[in-house]
């Protein structure tokens, strides 16, 4: 029995399990590899998607909990990289594996959809969870902030 699911705006009908993690579904069946598998356990946020708008671990997510929900992956964000928050990262030279980064932007992206100006304390409570191997942090709370004050043209 096919799972039908919206993702990046586009219905799909996945012939996979229920109980198949969404990660794997985005990855394997529908071959969107911006999203990354991380811990497995949600933990560390490399795997982090929008579900209805709101940051969400697709590790641990399944497809049949998502069924019938609007899901955005990081190639849903910006097809050309145009996200404010995708300009931020270029112009603040954020990654530096980049390996964490499509999960770091998908939980600052939900952060600014309810929050368009972030405090530092707002940005740490948010991203807190996602972590990055290379200690990027003070990159990317830089990056978020010049997203939010809409300044990223004038410092590419």
């Amino acid at each position: 029995m096919a799972i039908e699911l919206t993702i990046n705006g586009k219905a799909v009908a996945l012939d996979v399990p229920g109980d198949t993690p969404l990660l794997w579904a985005v990855r394997d069946e529908l071959d969107l590899k911006g999203t990354k598998f991380g811990c497995g356990i949600g933990l560390c946020g490399a795997c982090t998607v929008h579900i209805d708008g709101v940051a969400q671990r697709s590790c641990i997510t399944t497809v049949a909990a998502v069924s019938g929900k609007e899901i955005t992956t990081i190639e849903g964000l910006s097809e050309t990289g145009e996200h404010p928050l995708q300009q931020a990262w270029v112009a603040v030279q954020t990654p530096q594996c980049g390996y964490c980064q499509s999960g770091q932007i998908m939980q600052a992206a939900s952060l600014l959809a309810t929050n368009a100006a972030p405090t530092d304390a707002d940005i740490d409570e948010a991203m807190n969870g996602n972590l990055c191997r290379c200690m990027a942090y003070a990159r990317i709370k830089k990056a978020i902030k010049l997203a939010a004050a809409g300044e990223v043209e004038a410092n590419v």
